[in-house]
């Protein structure tokens, strides 16, 4: 950028004043005027020659440094390109890919052919997989700065496509889940609906007892459906109740008990308030216990428990029965997932108790923990925060 230079103003005045002076002092006319063109010629060419100002590479209407620190506070992995070389990375690119990829080759940190594609391309974007894991997906965006730099941006897609794979999955689970017994009802009613089936009345009433268990069935998993989607629905909402959860355990284990044998249940609970919807927790209560009571020996009870310890208050629901393989207790929660299904299909369990028991722990921001020992059995532990005192 070219600067002229100022003129020489002072200068300027001095030679009009002693012109001036001349002529007052007597001097010739003309010859004042020569000496002021004179001096004014000498001013002029003596003036400094115009200065040309020049940036380096690394400026322009805003410098790499300042680049720099404009993309490190942002929340996505920022990189910054000088031509085909990472020039720099803001704390969350360091913490994707890590910190060695400054000064590495872009296609080398990206590795991946859409990726290398997009850098010989000024702008665009590419959906990359396998980036940082098997599973991930990113979506990688190239913006230009000028000829030399431009930034890349990496917008991590892993978590929505997980989303959509649940939600896919969850669909065709329940799809089958639903059909199962559907068709089981549906093949049955047509036998006994048929005029030329000879059906005697004992395989009659086989009949009718599994078309009724069979909806049955088919009524807890749709009721166990609708009871995960409303819990869903409500899950940002923290309830705001005072309950009791040792008298709210000692009333469903006394009506349990009536059911199934007082022998069967067991409960040991100290008063204990926690800060919960009374309808969720009551629901978390029964499907364990129903939980326990399927797959825990007949001939043991199962063991409710509440205390306090410390600021928490701690809820454990124990069967006595075969135990529960290392290998499935992480997948327990999953909707739908079952260590034995045919086992527990016999036992009408839907597949969605411990799905529910874990979406109504979350909201109420506690921790759930199953613990179980093949042959000695399983202990789900349910662990609430303490409710202040009144």
């Amino acid at each position: 950028m070219m600067q002229r230079p100022k003129l020489p103003w002072s200068g300027i005045a001095v030679a009009i004043g002693t012109s001036a002076a001349m002529i007052v002092a007597g001097a010739n006319f003309w010859l004042a005027v020569s000496v002021l063109i004179l001096w004014l010629g000498s001013i002029w060419l003596s003036r400094p020659e115009p200065t040309v100002e020049t940036r380096g590479p690394d400026e322009g209407t805003v410098s790499r440094q300042a680049m720099v620190e404009l993309v490190e506070p942002f929340s996505v992995p920022v990189l910054m390109l000088d031509n085909q070389r990472i020039a720099a990375a803001n704390a969350a690119a360091r913490e994707a890919l890590g910190p060695h990829v400054v000064g590495q080759d872009a296609r080398v940190a990206l590795r991946h052919p859409a990726a290398i594609k997009l850098l010989d391309q000024p702008e665009g974007s590419a959906m990359v997989r396998g980036l940082t894991g098997a599973r991930s997906i990113w979506q990688v965006n190239r913006v230009a700065i000028d000829s030399r730099f431009s930034l890349i941006e990496l917008v991590n897609r892993t978590a929505e496509a997980d989303i959509s794979r649940a939600h896919t999955d969850f669909v065709a689970n329940a799809s089958h889940e639903l059909r199962t017994p559907l068709a089981s009802i549906i093949g049955y009613i047509e036998t006994l609906s048929d005029p030329d089936a000879k059906v005697d009345k004992a395989t009659t009433a086989r009949f009718h007892a599994t078309v009724l268990r069979e909806a049955k069935r088919l009524q807890s998993l749709v009721e166990d459906l609708m009871s995960l989607s409303r819990i869903e629905a409500e899950k940002h909402d923290v309830p705001t109740d005072r309950i009791d959860l040792g008298q709210l355990a000692e009333s469903i284990v006394g009506e349990v008990g009536a059911t199934v044998g007082e022998e069967r249940v067991t409960v040991s609970a100290a008063s204990a308030n926690v800060t919960g919807d009374r309808q969720q927790l009551d629901q978390v209560v029964r499907n364990l216990i129903d939980n326990a009571l399927k797959y825990g020996a007949p001939d043991k009870p199962v063991e409710v428990a509440v205390a306090v310890e410390g600021r928490d208050v701690l809820l454990t629901v124990t069967d006595h029965g075969e135990g529960i393989h290392p290998d499935h207790i992480p997948y327990l929660t999953r909707r739908f997932y079952r260590t034995d299904p045919g086992r527990s299909r016999q036992a009408g369990g839907t597949g969605l108790g411990l799905a529910i028991v874990k979406h109504i722990v979350e909201r109420h921001r506690g921790d759930l923990d199953i613990s179980s020992t093949l042959g000695v059995g399983t202990t789900v532990a349910i662990r609430l925060a303490l409710a202040a005192s009144a």
